[in-house]
């Protein structure tokens, strides 16, 4: 009787292939966590820029209520009332929209994260997914 010889076969494609296939997956997963990293950053970055232009507003009415007032204060003692106190009022009120605008930017500015929080989640998902495949 002849004997039979059984061998151990691989997987259809074998290891190598199996190896290949899972250094694309890995490369196309590091592509897409870039892309997450760049899109998430962009939106910090315009948050950012948003609130910067609300904060460089109320910087400017603060410049500006500052001259009327100090212009209202010098007119009001020269002329000893009257038109000052009209530049006096309006100084204040500037100074007051002025105060909200800068409160209001720097609000935004402290909400702003400039970590990419889903970014950071996903790799460390990954870096779990990529450990339990080498085991």
């Amino acid at each position: 009787m002849a004997e039979r010889v059984v061998t151990k076969r691989e997987p259809q494609g074998g290891i190598g292939e199996l190896l290949a296939r899972t250094g694309r997956d890995l490369a196309e997963l590091l592509r897409c966590e870039v892309e997450l990293a760049r899109l998430e950053i962009t939106e910090e970055a315009r948050s950012f820029a948003r609130a910067s232009a609300v904060l460089v507003a109320g910087a400017v009415a603060a410049f500006l209520a500052v001259l009327l007032l100090l212009f209202a204060a010098a007119w009001g003692l020269a002329e000893v009332m009257a038109p000052g106190f009209a530049f006096l009022i309006v100084g204040a009120v500037v100074a007051i929209a002025a105060t909200f605008l800068i409160l209001a930017g720097r609000a935004r500015l402290t909400r702003i994260d400039p970590v990419p929080r889903q970014t950071t989640t996903t790799l460390e998902e990954d870096a779990r997914w990529a450990r339990q495949q080498l085991r």
